[in-house]
């Protein structure tokens, strides 16, 4: 059995001693994946992460809306929160049962993660709650007011995304502390701030038409290398902070199995610019032919790089310090939480899939009267 860790000594000043006790004895090795103690854990990584890959798609977008408010006109504004609106709410029940599944399922993970993310996710949170009440009050605010509350919309949007991207960088530095990790968690925020906007701009040239249609082209074209730079980096950096991931890619046959990857996420950037440039002639035409090819593109671009990350850090849930199973609480209580998600997973999907069916089609603006 694999011995404790520093990391695990950490740990025991945030978890029970008997807890952080239990995760070194179960070392490092993969159980029998036949047993529930070995399948459970892997279950759980999997819906976890397509939650948080579902939330990071769903809610990214219409942070995205939020991001490119303040460059709109204000003329166009109410239509750009009309095109979220019925969907926002749904959408960031991804990010609850993604947190859920942490919480529930690997609790000594969820322990020493938001230990060390404690500030960010505070501030996230405090960003999508300005977020939330600016959505409700701009509504029936007063024209005197209602910049304030656009303003808090956008400020509320920027404040989650760019907590998003510093946590996103600090997983990827496996926690470590200096300057260096905090610059690398902020160069993700900015960089995830773009890819949002990506999101939105190509949710809006869907769901809009006119000018605001071809508004979003531009944002689209401004957002799309950043976040470029920002795929590039977590894909440098992480096999360079871990020789165990380095092996994992550029291992062979490893190396030419997986290189369909990073090849297919530059071609995909190359057809979002593409068709980006091809859009606004199109547009003035009459002819909405590609419209959802950005869109479309950004989230096959968002969901290589979701596997990419997701490849090399399986089968651990903190960077070479912890695995799903040493974090993973007993198979009878997964079990039981077991049941519960596939009475409530459905149901989500369900209720996710009728929201988009009803309310497809361009957006109009707001009116509550």
């Amino acid at each position: 059995m694999g011995a404790m860790t520093p990391f695990m000594l950490e740990l025991s000043t945030v978890i029970v001693p008997d807890a952080a006790r239990a995760i070194a004895a179960a070392g490092t090795g993969v159980p029998d994946l036949t047993t529930p103690a070995g399948w459970l854990p892997v279950a759980f990584t999997v819906v976890m992460g397509l939650a948080m890959l579902a939330y990071v798609v769903l809610d990214g977008y219409d942070l995205g809306v939020g991001v490119l408010l303040r460059r709109a006109a204000d003329a166009d504004k109410d239509r750009m929160v009309a095109s979220i609106g019925p969907f926002w709410d749904a959408n960031e029940t991804w990010l609850v049962l993604g947190v859920g599944i942490l919480l529930v399922a690997f609790p000594f993970a969820h322990g020493a993660i938001l230990t060390a993310l404690y500030l960010p996710v505070a501030v996230m949170l405090l960003g999508l709650t300005l977020r939330g009440v600016a959505f409700d009050f701009r509504v029936k605010a007063k024209d005197r007011h209602k910049a304030a509350w656009n303003t808090a919309f956008y400020a509320g949007s920027v404040i989650a995304t760019v907590a998003q991207g510093y946590m996103l960088g600090q997983l990827v530095m496996g926690f470590a502390p200096g300057w260096g990790a905090v610059a690398f968690g902020a160069l993700i925020g900015v960089c995830l701030v773009a890819g949002y906007a990506l999101l939105g701009a190509g949710w809006l040239i869907i769901k809009t038409d006119g000018a605001l249609q071809l508004q979003a082209v531009r944002w689209a074209r401004g957002s799309l290398w950043l976040t470029a730079v920002g795929i590039a980096a977590v894909s440098i950096a992480t096999p360079l902070l871990s020789e165990r991931i380095f092996d994992k890619w550029f291992a062979l046959p490893e190396i030419v199995l997986l290189a369909p990857v990073p090849i297919a996420t530059a071609l995909l950037f190359f057809v979002v610019d593409r068709s980006l440039r091809r859009l606004p002639a199109r547009f003035a035409d009459g002819n909405e032919y590609g419209a959802w090819v950005p869109f479309g593109g950004a989230i096959g671009i968002f969901l290589l790089a979701f596997y990419g990350l997701a490849y090399s850090l399986f089968p651990y849930l903190v960077v070479d310090r912890m695995t799903i199973w040493q974090a993973a609480s007993s198979p009878e209580a997964l079990m039981i939480i077991f049941v519960g998600a596939c009475v409530v997973l459905p149901v989500i999907v369900g209720y996710t899939a009728f929201v988009y069916r009803v309310f497809a089609g361009k957006a109009q603006p707001l009116d509550y009267t």
